[in-house]
C-alpha cells in the first residue's frame, strides 16, 4: 500500500470559516473552495497544485488512491473534501492529530505548529493569514506560488511528524483511526427530516411553555437564590453540582457559567433541567433545540456523518465533536428518542447496535480477583438483585424492582471507592431520596461484601506514589498492567500518562495526588485511579470488538460500550449473531472475564 501525504488550502472569510462553522458545514457549504492541494507520494517531494474543482479532480485522479493510505493532520477535514467534495475515497486514512492526542496528551497541543517544534522538524508558515477572504482567483501568480510552497511545507512536516509517530504505534490502533475518521469521510446514515421539522416545532413549544412557568414571580426569584435553585433542581431529581470555594476550601454550589457541572446540566437529559439551568445562566436556547435544528440542517444537505473524537478522553475513549455530541443522544424525557429515531440505516441496510453488559463492573471484579462477583457474571446470575438482597435482608425472590435498581446502582457505581454523599446525590438523580446515613450503610455492605475491590483502590495508591517516584510496580491481574517510568503500559501499546503527576494537601489537610487533565488540575485516588484503568481497559476490549466486526459489517457508530453496525435485510438475524459473539469475544490477556451484550435491529438507531 502505497502512502499519499496531502494538505487541502481552502477559501476562508470571517463568516465563512471552521471557527464559525462545524466542519460538516464547511466543506459541504455553497461558499467551499479548494484552492489548492499538495500530495507526497512515499518519499517523494511533495507536488503543489491548484486549479477548478474539475481540474483538480482530474490531477487527483492520477494516483492509486484503491491502494493508498492518506495521510493528514486533521484527516477528518481533508478526508472529507476528498470524499465529499472529489468523491475519492483512499483504502486506509492515517491522522497525526488523532495519534500525537494518544501519544502527547495534554502536554504539547494539537496544532501542526507546535507538534513540528515539539519534534524539531520545521517551522510552520504564516501564508495562511494572508489568504483570508481571497478566493482562487484573486491570488497573484507569486502570491498563489508563496501559498503552494507553503502548503508543501505542510504536508512534508505531516509525512515526517507521522514518521516519528508511527514508530511503535500499535497496527490495531492505527485500525481504530481509519474506522473513525470514515464513519465522518463516507457517511451512510440518512435523516429523517420530516420527523426533525416537526421535532423541533415539538421543541420550541415545550421550551416556550416551560419558560412560561420560569416566568413566574417565585421561579424567577428561585433561579437567584443559589440555595432555592437547588431546591428546583432537586425537585426535579437532579442533585445540585457542588465544588470546593478555593477562598473557604469549604463545598459550594458550582452554578456559575463556567463551572461543568453546570456546563453538563445544559445536556441533561430532561428538557425541564436544561430550560432551568439555560434561564439561570441567560442561554436562550437548549441543547435539544440546537441540536434538532443542527441535525435538520445536516439532513438538507445528505447524509449524517459521524464526527467521533479518538482518544478524546484520558482513558483513550472516544469522545464527540464538530457540535454533534451523539455520546449523550437522549432516551428518556419528554421527547424521548426523537433524535435517535430520526437516525436511519440506508435503503435495503438495517442496524445492528450491540451494548457490552456490565463491562465495567465485569471487569472490576476480574481485576480485583472477586472470584465470587466474577463467576456470578459467567453464570449470568442477577448481581443487581443478589446485591439487593443483602442490603435489604432478605430473599432475592422477594426483591421489588424498585429494590432491584437500588442494587443495580450500587453495583454500578460503588466500585470507584463512592462514598455516602456520592451515592446519595446518585440516587437523586435516579430521584430515589435516601439519607446519608443509610447510604454510609450501601456503602458498607458492598465494601465487605466484595472486600477484594477496596484492596484494588488501596494497589491504585501504590501506582499513584509509583508513578511520582519513578518506581516499578502491578497492578491487579498479574502480566495486564504495569507501573513504570512514570507511566502506565497496559494491552494498548499506548502508556497512560498522568501529566505533571505530584502529591499535594488538601484544603482538608489530607495528602493526595493532582495532575493535569484535559479539563484543567484533577485531584486522583486510588479509587478514582481504578475507574481510568478499568475504563481504559474497557475501551481497549471494545476498540478490537469493533475491528472483528468490521471485517464483516460496516461499523457506523459507538458510543461508550456499543457498537453499532449496518448490514443487508436479508442478512439480519445472521448479522445479529455475528455482531453479539464479536461483542463476547475476549483477548488473550484477558482471559477469564466473562464478557456478555444485549443487541437490537431496527431501520433507525432508536429501535435498536
Amino acid at each position: 500500500m502505497i502512502q499519499i501525504t496531502g494538505d487541502f488550502e481552502t477559501f476562508y472569510s470571517q463568516t465563512y470559516s471552521l471557527s464559525k462553522m462545524t466542519t460538516e458545514e464547511y466543506v459541504r457549504g455553497d461558499e467551499f473552495e479548494a484552492i489548492g492541494i499538495s500530495i507526497k507520494v512515499n518519499d517523494a517531494p511533495a507536488e503543489w497544485f491548484s486549479g477548478t474543482h474539475k481540474e483538480t479532480k482530474n490531477w487527483l485522479q492520477q494516483f492509486n488512491w484503491g491502494d493508498a493510505m492518506f495521510v493528514a493532520h486533521n484527516a477528518m477535514f481533508d478526508a472529507a473534501i476528498l470524499s465529499f467534495i472529489f468523491d475519492i475515497h483512499p483504502k486506509a486514512i492515517a491522522d497525526t492529530l488523532s495519534m500525537a492526542r494518544a501519544i502527547h496528551g495534554v502536554v504539547v497541543g494539537g496544532s501542526l505548529a507546535k507538534l513540528v517544534a515539539h519534534h524539531n522538524i520545521g517551522v510552520k508558515g504564516t501564508e495562511v493569514v494572508d489568504a483570508l477572504g481571497k478566493h482562487r482567483l484573486d491570488f497573484t501568480a507569486e502570491g498563489l506560488a508563496r501559498y503552494g510552497a507553503y502548503c508543501v511545507n505542510d504536508t512534508e512536516m505531516t509525512y515526517e511528524l507521522f514518521n516519528i509517530l508511527a514508530n511503535g504505534y500499535p497496527k490495531t490502533e492505527l485500525k481504530l483511526i481509519d474506522q473513525t475518521i470514515k464513519m465522518f469521510t463516507e457517511p451512510v446514515l440518512e435523516l429523517d427530516a420530516l420527523l426533525l421539522e416537526q421535532h423541533l416545532v415539538d421543541v420550541k413549544q415545550r421550551k416556550e411553555d416551560l419558560l412560561a412557568q420560569v416566568g413566574d414571580a417565585d421561579v424567577k426569584g428561585a433561579l437567584m437564590s443559589n440555595p432555592q435553585f437547588a431546591e428546583l433542581l432537586k425537585g426535579l431529581g437532579v442533585a445540585p453540582p457542588m465544588k470546593i470555594s478555593p477562598t473557604t476550601g469549604k463545598s459550594a454550589f458550582a452554578f456559575a457559567k463556567t463551572d461543568e457541572g453546570m456546563k453538563a446540566l445544559l445536556e441533561h437529559t430532561n428538557e425541564e433541567v436544561q430550560v432551568l439551568v439555560a434561564a439561570r445562566l441567560g442561554v436562550k436556547g437548549t441543547l435539544e433545540e440546537t441540536r434538532t435544528a443542527r441535525f435538520l440542517s445536516i439532513a438538507q444537505r445528505g447524509t449524517l456523518p459521524i464526527p467521533l473524537k479518538y482518544y478524546a478522553a484520558h482513558t483513550s475513549r472516544w469522545g464527540g465533536q464538530d457540535k454533534v455530541n451523539l455520546q449523550n443522544l437522549p432516551s428518556r424525557g419528554n421527547n424521548a428518542g426523537k433524535l435517535k429515531r430520526s437516525i436511519l440505516a440506508p435503503k435495503g441496510y438495517v442496524m445492528i447496535n450491540s451494548d457490552s453488559s456490565q463491562i465495567e463492573a465485569r471487569m472490576l471484579a476480574w481485576m480485583a480477583g472477586q472470584t465470587d462477583l466474577v463467576e456470578a457474571f459467567r453464570d449470568k446470575k442477577d448481581v443487581y438483585r443478589i446485591m439487593a438482597s443483602r442490603l435489604y435482608g432478605k430473599p432475592m425472590e422477594e426483591i421489588t424492582p424498585q429494590e432491584r435498581f437500588l442494587g443495580k446502582t450500587v453495583i454500578l457505581g460503588c466500585g470507584y471507592m463512592t462514598g455516602p454523599k456520592k451515592l446519595q446525590a446518585t440516587l437523586l438523580n435516579a430521584k430515589v431520596v435516601m439519607d446519608v446515613d443509610r447510604c454510609r450503610n450501601i456503602v458498607q455492605t458492598y465494601r465487605s461484601t466484595y472486600h477484594k475491590i477496596p484492596l484494588l483502590w488501596e494497589v491504585g495508591d501504590r501506582c499513584l506514589a509509583a508513578l511520582v517516584d519513578n518506581k516499578t510496580t502491578s497492578y491487579g491481574v498479574e502480566g495486564v498492567v504495569k507501573v513504570a517510568w512514570s507511566m502506565v503500559h497496559t494491552p494498548l501499546g499506548i502508556p497512560l500518562q498522568f501529566h505533571q503527576l505530584h502529591r499535594a494537601t488538601k484544603p482538608s489537610g489530607e495528602r493526595g495526588f493532582l495532575y493535569t487533565s484535559r479539563t484543567g488540575i484533577k485531584s486522583i485516588y486510588g479509587g478514582s485511579f481504578t475507574e481510568n484503568i478499568i475504563q481504559h481497559l474497557a475501551r481497549v476490549i471494545v476498540g478490537l470488538q469493533m475491528l472483528r466486526i468490521a471485517k464483516r459489517y460496516r461499523v457506523v457508530l459507538t458510543v461508550h460500550d456499543a457498537i453499532a453496525c449496518i448490514a443487508p435485510v436479508g442478512e439480519a438475524f445472521e448479522a445479529q449473531a455475528y455482531v453479539e459473539e464479536c461483542m463476547r469475544w475476549v483477548p488473550i490477556w484477558a482471559k477469564g472475564l466473562p464478557l456478555d451484550c444485549e443487541s437490537g435491529i431496527g431501520a433507525n438507531y432508536g429501535e435498536c
